[in-house]
């Protein structure tokens, strides 16, 4: 202990006495440790985010939406599927008929279905390109967000295609400003819609901004302005999430029998889902997917942050080096009065770990305050992201700096700890 002792004091020492190049070798550290802060935090603010997001549209519901069939199978099936839709293909097979249907199952509560248009929007001299959203009557008793001012169209109101609208806040203040819009009508596709409602405020989800939404009855958008009978997706909602794969099943059958669907057999016995013209997606399955690659993002941004903290090891060592250059005679006068090979590996292994849990302190600071700037940003621009450090973030930080410490000041300690002494005197 007196020897370990020894050697910090000794450390101290040396790194007062040469203030800027310690500076410089703990700011190598400092840059990758705040680093593995940053990237920890923003990864459980991802998830966060990603959570609170997939948990406004409720944990306990499937969504059934529509997919191209491709004559391709497993991933490829789905980065083509995905392709084509981009490009314009559109499906026309997905129908409130299949809703009825799946709506039968045990399990199966209640439903809604969905479509999205663009229609010039006005009120008085105000015009827009707004963004319809035709969704069933029952959307409002799934839907985790509720109507603010006024109420929501009802199921007569969808039946007999009501000319009626649920404005988000941001094209209500967009329209009217701080007038009450609750009994106003606007002009959609050469039409008077009347507004019965106003959302309360929910930001974007998933780079959907809701807030710029106009509400309206799914078979009114249908029928009334779009001139279809086909749908964009599905919601259910379960009743049971302990039957929830087989709920999924079902619905999948259901879905199959309705479109005439004969699917592929893989080898494993397992059907393919390439001819499907449909994807169906519990919730809870899309956000373990999400958290998946999420935790892959940032165990790839740790690789990166790693060789930032191999970069600053270097420098370690390279300094390291030059101090041994510069005190090859004290090493040399330590030696001839006693001081061991141990003595000597110790007292330069110190030097190295000192510097090294500097930085890591100094980098853990750095990168919490980074982290709260970066909370903080995406809360203004409207994310709900969640400022949290985890635990194994502090502990990675500081075995990182330990180890580094250990590693790169190790083979500069043995050289001088293997200086003959009488030709370390030499160079006094």
């Amino acid at each position: 202990m007196p020897t370990i002792i020894l050697s910090i004091q000794i450390a101290i020492r040396s790194m007062r006495a040469n203030k800027l190049r310690t500076g410089l070798t703990v700011l190598g550290m400092v840059i990758g440790i705040s680093a593995v802060i940053i990237v920890f935090s923003a990864g459980e603010g991802i998830k966060s985010l990603i959570v609170s997001q997939v948990e406004s549209f409720g944990t306990d519901v499937i969504e059934t939406k529509i997919k191209v069939p491709t004559s391709k199978k497993g991933a490829a099936s789905e980065a083509q599927s995905a392709t084509s839709l981009v490009s314009g293909v559109q499906i026309t097979t997905l129908n409130l008929n299949d809703m009825k249907e799946i709506d039968k199952l045990a399990n199966v509560g209640e439903s809604y279905g969905g479509i999205i248009a663009q229609e010039q929007v006005s009120y008085a001299n105000v015009m827009k390109q707004g963004i319809l959203f035709g969704v069933s009557a029952s959307f409002i008793d799934i839907d985790k967000t509720k109507v603010e001012f006024g109420s929501f169209f009802s199921e007569a109101e969808e039946k007999s295609l009501a000319q009626v609208v649920v404005l988000g806040p941001k094209v209500k203040n967009e329209l009217f400003g701080d007038s009450d819009a609750i009994g106003q009508s606007i002009k959609i596709h050469k039409s008077k819609y009347n507004v019965i409602g106003i959302y309360e405020e929910r930001g974007a989800v998933f780079g959907t901004d809701f807030d710029d939404y106009i509400y309206i009855s799914l078979m009114t958008l249908q029928k009334r302005i779009m001139g279809i009978d086909h749908v964009l997706f599905l919601m259910h909602k379960i009743k049971d999430l302990s039957w929830l794969d087989e709920t999924t099943d079902e619905i999948i059958q259901i879905m199959r029998t309705n479109h005439n669907i004969t699917p592929d057999t893989k080898p494993d016995g397992t059907f393919d889902v390439n001819k499907d013209d449909f994807r169906v997606t519990p919730m809870i399955e899309a956000l373990e997917i999400l958290g998946t690659v999420t935790g892959a993002i940032t165990l790839l941004l740790l690789a990166i942050v790693a060789i930032s903290l191999i970069v600053g090891g270097v420098g370690i060592m390279n300094i390291m080096y030059v101090i041994i250059s510069e005190r090859t005679s004290e090493i040399g006068l330590r030696k001839t009065v006693g001081a061991t090979f141990k003595d000597i590996m110790i007292q330069f292994l110190t030097e190295s770990i000192i510097i090294t849990i500097i930085g890591g302190f100094i980098g853990i600071i750095i990168g919490i305050l980074f982290s709260s700037i970066i909370a903080w940003g995406a809360n203004r621009y409207g994310l709900d992201w969640q400022l949290s450090i985890p635990m194994r973030s502090y502990v990675v930080a500081l075995v990182f700096s330990l180890f580094f410490g250990v590693l790169f000041g190790l083979y500069p300690a043995r050289k001088a700890a293997k200086l003959d002494p009488i030709e370390a005197l030499r160079n006094e």
